[in-house]
């Protein structure tokens, strides 16, 4: 099933050179800095005081204004300034500027005053000299590139996913989506191959192109950045940010925000390829629920459509004889709060029940005589749906709207690479090679777009494993692939989801346990679910030989499992609340270290241990019989273990035991930590009556939660004020701490609310606790190891005000 990419075997050096770019003229409008040289010209504007976009124009070219990737609008106002010398212009907006030296001609982007990205050679063509060619694919004999100088000092991240270390600097990454079956700790071509590089110095460099080609950060070690390609704008945004949250802000402003995902998204999946009948999809949901066990849905795998895996693909429609009444069974799920979840795929083999009907509505990719394009691949003779063809999205969406319609929740998009994608076919906007990289993000677009016409009241779930920049704003849920069942699977997990985080897709997420072979391993099961408690999805999936579901675990395994279940539950008004904060601002939930300390060298290149959105730091146990961990508390907080209870010093590096019943994970010193009761679905959910964990450290004198809620289903439901809102503040000062809550009740299904505050950390007994002002006597709380536990009867016009003395 592999596909080898279009191939560069020896390169001549490249026919132009800054050095022999000669300046012209400057104009400017309302909106653009048009640069005149002798070769082309530039077109560089403000879309923002944090970003600005360049796009080199070559003679005889025209300026193609449109971009499949961006969505931030152009601004009509810059209010930049100009300053002149004789030999240069400097344009600024704020703290972002871009300077144009007129000889030797170059271009360098500027923020505070300081530069933080120059072009090199700026756009090139470059020769090459073919030395084969590989069936099906076209080996190009000149390619175009945009070239720029990076200090040395920089680590660089970006470049989508894959697993090569955290500091993705030294390599050259091919730009071609592609499937890596069973990777392990090196996977340098994976699904999302997304062209955008982040630095160290907290700016990011996008370049908006979708055909395919290479980025390369500096792997011939002489402080160069290059981005090279086939065909298409040379076009790219400079971002830049005041620390690592606001240049992810800013560039999601610029690639597009993801909507909030619907809540049963955060609960417990159960899914495996796969279920061959509709008993067995019963049956395993009765299984699930006889040992009380939550589950939030089921994910169906090919063999809803047919009875085997090769020859079946694109029948996209039920197999009536393993499953004889799909309403019926979709509508006893949805009776249990199991939502359905069916996978489909963009090939339609030349066997399947649909071939004929997309030849005649002319919906698949073609070949120059406008025939469609057919090849081989593991699944049989296939040809494509040109969802770039309006024909073709309407007539893939129409698949979709019937099985909506029919109860189902949610759509899983496999092999949208395209797994296997020939140079010949053809689309309605360009060649395989022009379009690849976009086919899966135009997929969950077309999704996206039939979502908001004809069911826009519902939140999508949209399961891919293929995207680009921006494919976030769809609603995509993406996953890292067919990732090994192994420790060294499970090992490189971290470093892609917390990449893929900072590149605006933060929920990236992996098949629990892992996917690939049939390694069988109790303790790297669990492990995997412990960790995938603080994961954007929790979602275990693999092959049939080893069940990937908690409910068919032996007894011990299961009894361990089935309290990270609980767990992932308990911790829905935390996650939901993050996922809030991402569709708000762009936050990833998961987040490096270096987030919180960026001067901090020894952190720029580590993913070990990672951030759950503010409030928690996790590290994973990815080795076997692991007894102890070394673990590094940020100096920002002291750091209290989540379980025990016991108290770590901020910026210190201690070594932690580890124990079977979970991975290491601390709460920050001062931190509101809601949880729910356990539940056995989402739609048990809400929020009249929870606890909140509040972590007492001397040195955090303030802090606060913003609580988010809505009815977890209705799209828009922020938008249209449809919500509710807690806000906890804390405050310590002169040996007294002070918690305030409020309530916000524009959306409100409750007349008041009940709220359980556990304080953690408090050595000994209060003195003194007043609840608004009213001192309470000692039935009222409860305090014993170390714990103060209060429980507050909300009025919703009513703020607490709680006095503890100390």
């Amino acid at each position: 099933m592999k596909k080898l990419l279009f191939i560069f075997l020896i390169t001549s050096t490249a026919f132009a050179q800054n050095a022999n770019r000669k300046f012209i003229s400057i104009t400017t409008d309302k909106t653009f800095c048009k640069i005149k040289v002798s070769d082309g010209s530039y077109q560089i504007r403000f879309l923002s005081d944090k970003i600005i976009e360049t796009t080199f124009i070559p003679n005889g070219e025209k300026y193609n204004p449109a971009s499949d990737l961006v969505v931030l609008n152009e601004n009509k106002n810059p209010n930049w300034k100009i300053s002149k010398d004789a030999n240069s212009n400097t344009f600024a907006f704020n703290d972002l500027a871009v300077e144009v030296i007129k000889n030797p001609f170059q271009i360098i982007y500027k923020h505070k005053g300081a530069a933080i990205l120059s072009e090199k050679s700026g756009y090139t063509k470059r020769k090459h000299i073919p030395l084969e060619n590989v069936k099906g694919n076209i080996v190009y004999d000149s390619t175009e590139v945009l070239q720029f100088n990076i200090t040395p000092d920089e680590v660089l991240y970006g470049g989508g996913s894959r697993a090569l270390g955290m500091n993705r600097r030294g390599n050259r990454l091919a730009l071609y989506n592609r499937a890596q079956y069973g990777y392990e700790t090196r996977a340098e071509l994976m699904n999302f191959c997304i062209p955008v590089v982040l630095s160290s110095k907290l700016y990011a460099v996008h370049f908006d192109n979708a055909a395919i080609g290479y980025l390369d950060l500096d792997s011939q070690k002489n402080n160069t950045l290059e981005y090279e390609t086939i065909s298409g704008r040379k076009t790219y945004q400079v971002v830049v940010g005041n620390s690592w949250e606001d240049l992810v802000q800013n560039y999601t402003d610029l690639t597009g925000k993801q909507p909030l995902p619907p809540r049963w998204a955060f609960g417990n999946f159960s899914s495996r390829f796969g279920y061959h009948t509709q008993e067995e999809v019963e049956k395993t949901i009765k299984k699930f629920q006889d040992s009380n066990i939550p589950v939030d849905a089921i994910i169906l795998d090919l063999y809803w459509f047919g009875k085997t895996v090769q020859g079946t693909m694109g029948n996209l429609d039920w197999d009536k004889d393993n499953f004889p009444n799909p309403e019926k069974m979709i509508a006893d799920l949805n009776a249990k709060g199991v939502k359905t979840v069916l996978i489909t795929e963009p090939f339609i083999l030349t066997t399947s029940s649909k071939w004929q009907e997309t030849v005649d509505k002319k919906v698949l990719a073609t070949l120059k005589d406008g025939k469609p394009a057919t090849w081989d691949f593991y699944f049989g003779n296939t040809g494509i749906v040109d969802v770039f063809k309006p024909e073709g999205s309407a007539w893939f969406w129409n698949v979709y709207k019937r099985l909506i319609n029919q109860g189902v929740a949610g759509v899983w998009g496999d092999l949208g690479e395209p797994e296997v994608f020939p140079s010949f076919a053809n689309t309605a906007k360009g060649t395989a090679d022009e379009v690849h990289n976009i086919y899966g993000h135009n997929w969950a677009k077309l999704i996206a777009d039939g979502y908001k016409k004809e069911f826009a009241t519902q939140r999508p779930f949209i399961l891919m494993r293929s995207g680009y920049s921006g494919s976030q704003r769809f609603g995509m849920i993406p996953w890292s692939g067919d990732v090994s069942r192994s420790w060294g699977g499970l090992q490189s997990q971290m470093e892609i989801a917390l990449q893929m985080g900072m590149q605006g897709l933060a929920y990236m997420h992996s098949d629990l346990g892992g996917f690939a072979g049939d390694y069988f391993d109790n303790e790297l099961y669990l492990r995997w679910l412990q960790y995938g408690v603080f994961n954007p999805i929790f979602r275990p999936h693999a092959q049939e030989d080893v069940a990937s579901e908690v409910a068919y675990k032996d007894v011990d395994t299961k009894e361990v499992a089935k309290k990270a279940v609980e767990l992932r539950y308990q911790l829905l008004p935390y996650n939901y609340n993050l996922a809030f904060e991402n569709t708000t601002k762009g936050t990833p939930l998961m987040r490096p270290l270096f987030f919180e300390e960026p001067q901090n060298t020894a952190l720029l290149g580590k993913s070990d241990g990672y951030f759950w959105g503010n409030d928690f730091l996790i590290y994973p146990i990815t080795q076997r019989g692991q007894t102890q961990k070394e673990v590094y508390f940020p100096k920002s907080s002291n750091w209290y273990d989540f379980y025990s209870g016991k108290k770590y010093e901020a910026g210190t590096t201690q070594t932690v035991a580890t124990n079977k019943e979970n991975i290491p994970t601390f709460v920050r010193g001062g931190s509101f930590i809601p949880m729910s009761k356990i539940i056995q679905n989402t739609t048990q959910y809400n929020l009249n009556s929870f606890d909140v964990h509040y972590f007492f450290d001397e040195k955090a004198t303030n802090s606060k939660l913003n609580l988010y809620n809505d009815d977890g289903v209705t799209a828009n439901s922020f938008e249209n004020q449809k919500f509710e809102k807690f806000d906890f503040r804390s405050k310590f000062k002169n040996n007294t701490l002070n918690i305030k809550v409020e309530y916000d009740h524009t959306y409100a299904n409750a007349t008041s609310k009940k709220v359980t505050l556990i304080v953690h950390g408090f050595t000994q007994k209060p003195t003194n606790i007043n609840l608004n002002d009213k001192k309470l006597n000692p039935t009222e709380y409860t305090f014993g190891n170390n714990l103060l536990k209060i429980t507050l009867d909300c009025p919703l016009d009513l703020t607490n005000d709680l006095e503890i003395k100390l």
